[in-house]
């Protein structure tokens, strides 16, 4: 049996929208490694002495900081800009899962209307 066109694009829509919400997640799931991997450097840095000689990366060189409070000010700078990036990957994927979930149900619903059976090959949840 052949899907009507409009079927057929809603389809193609549903599947760039499965992609889109894995794409975020994915991303999410980067700059919270990101995140935790910069925090907990940052609380490494305060154990160790003023006066120690603190390396930092500046393209693909080593570079010795002036002092640890320049390095904790740029780690500092850099876990706030994750967690703004972590926060918005939040919204977008949930704003995905929802348009994901409303898709799903319409597509299921005309899938039924046009007398194709959505039962039995897929995941309930």
């Amino acid at each position: 049996m052949a899907l009507p066109a409009k079927l057929q694009n809603d389809l193609r829509q549903f599947q760039r929208l499965q992609q889109e919400l894995s794409n975020a997640a994915q991303q999410r799931l980067q700059m919270d490694l990101k995140l935790r991997e910069t925090s907990h450097t940052l609380e490494e840095l305060k154990g160790v002495p003023e006066e120690a000689a603190i390396y930092r990366p500046i393209g693909g060189l080593l570079v010795k900081a002036k002092s640890r409070k320049e390095v904790e000010d740029i780690l500092t700078e850099d876990k706030e800009t994750l967690e703004v990036r972590v926060k918005a990957l939040e919204r977008q994927e949930n704003h995905l899962k929802e348009r994901y979930t409303t898709m799903q149900k319409e597509l299921s619903d005309a899938l039924q209307a046009a007398g194709v059976s959505t039962t039995g090959g897929g995941s309930s949840g």
